[in-house]
């Protein structure tokens, strides 16, 4: 059987473009991961949770606060995107953030990120703005945007 960590590891390879840094690290993860208030979700092909044995081909995980949940990362391995999996894995976390009894989801992303129109698309909404948060393997500075999505 895969290990769900391996699974996670496996995508964020393939989803995640080295010259932003955005990647975490496995150690990173799995710290995540023991604390009571992290939490992932995985997705096959096909929008499915994906078998025992198959790996994964997109992943979320998040962070549970007071009424809020806030997402840390989303990948979708690209020979996988533009099926539906990104939005499989908003409702996904959605729906377990209602349970852990969220009121709305939280993020915050580099500007210029491709998965901004997945966002705006599930009804993210900008909330805030960091200038030059971000820096890129090539010393460049890049905002960061913070979005809201509330959850009914």
């Amino acid at each position: 059987m895969i290990d769900d960590i391996d699974r996670i590891m496996a995508v964020m390879a393939l989803a995640f473009d080295p010259a932003f840094g955005e990647a975490w690290n496995r150690r990173q993860v799995e710290d995540a991961m023991h604390f009571g208030n992290c939490h992932y979700g995985l997705a096959a092909a096909g929008c499915l949770p994906p078998a025992d044995d198959a790996p994964a081909a997109g992943f979320f995980l998040s962070r549970t606060g007071f009424e809020e949940e806030e997402l840390l990362l989303l990948g979708v391995s690209p020979a996988f995107r533009k099926q539906g999996l990104g939005r499989y894995l908003l409702e996904d976390l959605r729906r377990g953030a209602s349970e852990r009894g969220a009121k709305r989801l939280l993020l915050e992303m580099r500007r210029g990120n491709p998965a901004e129109s997945l966002y705006k698309a599930f009804g993210f909404y900008q909330i805030g703005e960091r200038r030059d948060y971000y820096r890129t393997q090539g010393g460049d500075r890049i905002d960061a945007i913070t979005f809201a999505c509330d959850i009914e």
